[in-house]
């Protein structure tokens, strides 16, 4: 079996479930833009890709419309939205499991790096990880692999070293691939199992608890 060294972590749907507070960010921000979004239930589906892109292919905006919904978004997000969010069970305890047999562990999230960081902080997680990565507030660094490259460079990473990223979304397993690294699937998340068993994810996992069984 693989031993991995270096362990990446997805944060929204893999460390902590930010459903709440992110489903009534976007609908402020598309209810601004004067967009009919349907169900609410149904705006989960944004949780994980850039929703810059995803904003553009669902409603037809413009990439201009697409970040003043954006912006809107991050109005709400940044003062009510970023924490009305919950930590998986057992999401400590794997952290510090990792830690203790001497991984390096890395954040890796397409949200903006200075939310990502009072996230970790809210929930006391912050001290595991040798360094978080995450979007920057442009477009320069949002997508998953490039904020994937950009963690593992920034704890020396080198081509071929044993890495593996966790995470609940087809994305994160298409990041991981482009950056030459496997991937975990959980399926507590908000990717259905079907996405997940299409994805290329090396191992799927129900928990946490089963994150650290496979990667210790």
């Amino acid at each position: 079996m693989k031993i991995y060294d270096i362990v990446a972590f997805d944060l929204d749907g893999t460390l902590t479930d930010p459903s709440g507070g992110l489903i009534n960010s976007f609908v402020y921000g598309l209810k601004r833009m004067g967009v009919d979004y349907g169900d609410k239930e149904s705006l989960k589906r944004f949780i994980g890709p850039p929703i810059f892109e995803q904003w553009q292919e669902d409603f037809g905006f413009t990439p201009e419309q697409s970040q003043r919904a954006v912006d809107m978004f991050r109005e709400y997000y940044s003062v009510y939205g970023w924490w009305d969010n919950k930590i998986y069970d057992g999401v400590s305890d794997m952290l510090q499991s990792l830690k203790q047999k001497g991984k390096i562990i890395v954040l890796a999230t397409s949200k903006p790096e200075h939310f990502a960081k009072r996230i970790l902080d809210l929930f006391d997680i912050s001290r595991y990880f040798d360094f978080i990565g995450g979007a920057t507030e442009g477009q320069s660094r949002s997508h998953k692999k490039d904020v994937l490259a950009y963690s593992l460079k920034n704890v020396g990473y080198k081509e071929g070293q044993n890495a593996i990223l966790v995470g609940d979304r087809k994305f994160d397993a298409e990041g991981a691939a482009l950056c030459g690294i496997d991937a975990l699937g959980v399926t507590y998340g908000h990717g259905s199992l079907e996405e997940l068993m299409s994805a290329g994810f090396v191992k799927i996992v129900s928990s946490a608890k089963e994150i650290a069984d496979f990667l210790i």
